[in-house]
């Protein structure tokens, strides 16, 4: 039976325990979105004792741009910075992982200043904004920029990468058939539909030899979205291209199940996930106990466990996780 203190063995990397810090936007960026001292030393508390820090969503584009002090992956100016962080994280003895994100629908127009983009002219739930239909050519220059951020994150030093299709952003959009409502070969079919997923896969994996990690949802939790069948078929396909890890989560845009207030109430998402593929996986899902996290794992819920909330409010969650669990 697997412990949350044990180690794992992922494409050469020693991850020294089960314990990872999801990405959560702290908003500690400048306006530019460059790297921060405050930012820095939010990654510095929490990377102790941590097995995997996964950094917060980058923006890979401008047009992509969620928030107004978002950290940046979009130009190599942000480069130096990026080298800063991943150099903290790793000094602190966590393996080092970034997420790179387009917003899609969910990029604000007063942020952006244009109208934001999506697979389809169909408003996102949470949006109050239509979003432009991305043409194949537009598409082609998205997928080029998560290559390019990709490759700003191997320059920086990182461990490798997350690349985000989950909670509604772009990617998550051109997955469900509530939000894509194309004719073409991005949408329709399941295939069609998580096509966009695969070909940005496979051109990331070009500039990424060591981690390649993937924030997937797997089910919307709405009436005509993705189920968990669909998710579960997805993400047995990203690992036949390539991934190395699939963090699961749910929902397409806030949108949960009506048993939110247990802990580890995505925990049955990603043991459907675990049961299908061979490559490791993330669980997640408002888990707060070190002595919960544990027993997900003894009991085959997933291979890692991810802890957000209360990582926020404790920085010293890890280091007090390996204590309780040592005795």
């Amino acid at each position: 039976m697997t412990s949350l203190l044990e180690k794992l063995v992922v494409k050469g990397h020693v991850i020294r325990n089960r314990i990872v810090l999801p990405p959560m936007a702290t908003e500690l960026a400048s306006e530019r979105g460059e790297v921060t001292n405050a930012l820095l030393r939010h990654y510095k508390l929490r990377a102790r004792g941590t097995g995997i820090v996964i950094v917060e969503h980058t923006f890979i584009s401008e047009e992509g741009r969620r928030s107004k002090n978002q950290l940046g992956i979009y130009s190599d100016e942000l480069i130096s910075g990026l080298k800063r962080l991943a150099r903290t994280i790793k000094e602190e003895g966590a393996t080092a992982i970034i997420q790179l994100n387009h917003a899609g629908a969910k990029a604000p127009s007063e942020i952006i200043g244009r109208r934001p983009v999506g697979p389809s002219s169909v408003q996102v739930p949470g949006s109050e904004e239509i979003p432009k239909e991305l043409s194949r050519e537009e598409i082609e220059e998205i997928i080029e920029k998560f290559v390019n951020a990709a490759r700003r994150a191997m320059e920086a030093g990182f461990d490798g990468v997350e690349i985000h299709g989950a909670h509604g952003f772009l990617l998550s959009e051109f997955l469900s058939s509530l939000t894509n409502k194309r004719t073409d070969e991005y949408g329709g079919s399941l295939e069609n539909r998580m096509r966009l997923h695969l070909r940005t896969v496979d051109m990331v994996r070009r500039q990424v030899d060591d981690l390649l990690f993937f924030r997937l949802r797997v089910t919307d939790y709405m009436e005509g979205g993705l189920t968990l069948e669909e998710g579960v078929k997805v993400a047995m396909t990203l690992e036949k291209h390539g991934v190395d890890v699939i963090d699961v989560s749910g929902g397409l845009c806030g949108s949960r199940p009506p048993w939110t207030a247990e802990e580890g109430y995505f925990l049955n998402l990603s043991e459907a996930v675990k049961n299908k593929v061979s490559v490791p996986v993330i669980g997640v899902g408002g888990i707060k106990s070190p002595v919960f996290a544990d027993k997900a794992l003894k009991e085959g819920k997933a291979d890692l466990i991810a802890v957000g909330r209360v990582f926020l409010a404790d920085p010293d969650w890890a280091l007090k996780a390996i204590e309780v669990l040592s005795v």
